[in-house]
């Protein structure tokens, strides 16, 4: 580290451009990180300007300066999935209100799709509501149940045969057939 980790953690606890110094030399890493959790510029951009705010308040709690790197990623990785939380809360909202405007027999469709959905096991359920109701690729869909990808897959795969298996052959399975395919 050099001179800088030597005897400049105070400057950083009580100077702000020493600071603001060492989070732009940062910042390339932390629009990475940002970027993989929020999928797009302007949600990582904020998410950094968010954890910048909270490096600030909470600047005199680092012990250690060597470890400001660690501590401020961690602190944007906490805001990034604190954001992630709180979308899939407001989610359910907004598909509601969208609900509403469906013409009868889409809505008929729907619920009965929903009631094949509601009988298969907890993991496979999640995962295809993930999937086919939130639109996330396997890969968030793993990152966010913290599981392998080919354990995704899989669970996506059995969930589809059970429900092909309940709903029998028809329109129905082959709507599923293709959406697997695709997707």
């Amino acid at each position: 580290m050099g001179l800088e980790g030597d005897g400049s953690a105070a400057s950083i606890f009580e100077n702000q451009e020493a600071l603001l110094r060492r989070i732009e030399q940062e910042k390339g890493k932390m629009y990475g990180i940002a970027f993989a959790y929020m999928r797009n510029e302007s949600d990582a951009l904020e998410a950094i300007q968010e954890t910048v705010c909270r490096v600030w308040i909470k600047r005199r709690t680092l012990r250690d300066e060597r470890f400001f790197a660690t501590w401020m990623i961690r602190i944007l990785i906490n805001v990034c999935m604190d954001e992630r939380k709180k979308r899939k809360r407001e989610i359910p909202s907004m598909q509601h209100q969208l609900g509403q405007a469906v013409e009868h027999n889409d809505m008929a469709d729907r619920l009965d799709m929903a009631v094949h959905i509601a009988k298969l096991p907890p993991k496979y359920r999640m995962v295809i509501v993930l999937k086919y109701y939130r639109d996330y690729t396997i890969t968030e869909i793993a990152e966010l149940l913290e599981k392998p990808d080919g354990t995704i897959r899989t669970r996506l795969h059995k969930a589809l045969k059970l429900m092909r298996a309940e709903m029998g052959s028809g329109e129905e399975v082959q709507r599923y057939d293709r959406a697997a395919e695709e997707g």
